[in-house]
């Protein structure tokens, strides 16, 4: 089998087109650039912008399966950059597997695409998309995921995973992120501390989206759904940071600040940014707000039973080969 995974050079990216490799799948990687280490491996790599539909569809000849995992991510930034990855991009993918015959598409989506401002504990993919996104990562994301949905058929069977804040060695996202806000002083707690959100260790991830594309061949009925994955064990947000920073030799969050002031910050914030046409990211927005300060995590007994995915990694397990991994490569091993 020949496997495309766009975005392959990112964080889960790179352990899908691993754990592909491993299983003996023939793999082509596409981003922005080539990259040495994936080649060395055996992996393909093709510089493909997901803009450019020509070059998205020519890469897709000669493909069984597609993993969509590329995307814009962020809470904060230029809509029509939001519009030419998440949504261009994702319908240049879809386009690409119906012209080259493609028969599996699976897509990384988000639980950001039911994010709202009040709770979300333990809902299931029932839960509608919210009438207004809080942001155009949001808004982006939930059109991609509609699109690919809608795009399953008899030519091509589809399916959208919803991972929640992944974990692990190599992330050049979530981690260090964390770290340099806590070295600069700048996290507060938001609310009070006892919202429980969702976790995926990143090779738990990338396993399930090898069992959603073997799901698809299988015949099973998972074609044109969406499944939330995790590890099926909420955490409470604001232990788990200090529990990385402690595990990276840093100290604990001590600063909080009540939800809603924070929601009302974001508020703010996001007009004066738009209003002055100011660079860089606000300290706070809305949909920050929401993620730092309310719970959100979610039923996986549709992945369980219909994709057949178990978690094989526990979260304290996942956690420890994080340290061991920052503690032999250092902090800036988590740059890919």
């Amino acid at each position: 089998m020949k496997a495309l995974v766009t975005g392959g050079g990112g964080f889960l990216g790179r352990y899908i087109a691993e754990g592909l490799l491993t299983r003996g799948d023939a793999v082509c990687v596409i981003g922005r650039r080539r990259y040495a280490d994936l080649e060395a491996l055996g992996i393909e790599c093709r510089v493909v912008d997901l803009g450019d539909q020509s070059s998205v569809e020519a890469v897709c000849e000669g493909v069984d399966v597609v993993f969509h995992v590329a995307a814009k991510a962020g809470y904060w930034g230029d809509p029509a950059e939001f519009d030419r990855t998440n949504v261009q991009g994702t319908r240049h993918v879809i386009s690409g597997c119906l012209k080259a015959g493609v028969g599996r598409l699976v897509h990384t989506s988000t639980p950001s695409v039911v994010a709202h401002p009040g709770l979300l504990e333990n809902v299931n993919e029932d839960q509608p998309y919210p009438p207004v996104a809080l942001c155009d990562y949001q808004r982006t994301k939930i059109l991609a995921e509609k699109d690919v949905l809608a795009a399953n058929g008899d030519a091509l069977k589809t399916v959208s995973l919803r991972p929640h804040i992944i974990f692990g060695p190599r992330d050049p996202h979530f981690i260090p992120r964390i770290v340099a806000r806590a070295r600069a002083g700048q996290i507060r707690r938001v609310g009070d501390g006892t919202n429980r959100v969702d976790v995926i260790y990143v090779e738990n991830a990338a396993a399930a989206h090898l069992a959603a594309a073997d799901a698809l061949v299988e015949g099973r009925t998972v074609g044109g759904r969406a499944y939330f994955i995790s590890q099926g064990e909420p955490v409470r947000l604001w232990e788990f940071l200090d529990r990385i920073l402690e595990g990276l030799g840093l100290p604990p969050i001590k600063k909080s600040v009540p939800f809603g002031v924070a929601w009302y910050a974001g508020s703010v914030l996001e007009a004066v940014h738009r209003l002055l046409r100011l660079g860089g990211e606000p300290r706070m927005t809305r949909f920050l707000a929401v993620q730092l300060g309310q719970s959100h995590w979610f039923d996986v007994s549709r992945a369980r039973d219909e994709l057949g995915f178990q978690p094989t990694i526990s979260t304290d397990e996942g956690l420890a080969r994080l340290f061991a991994y920052v503690s032999e490569h250092g902090l800036q091993g988590l740059s890919i």
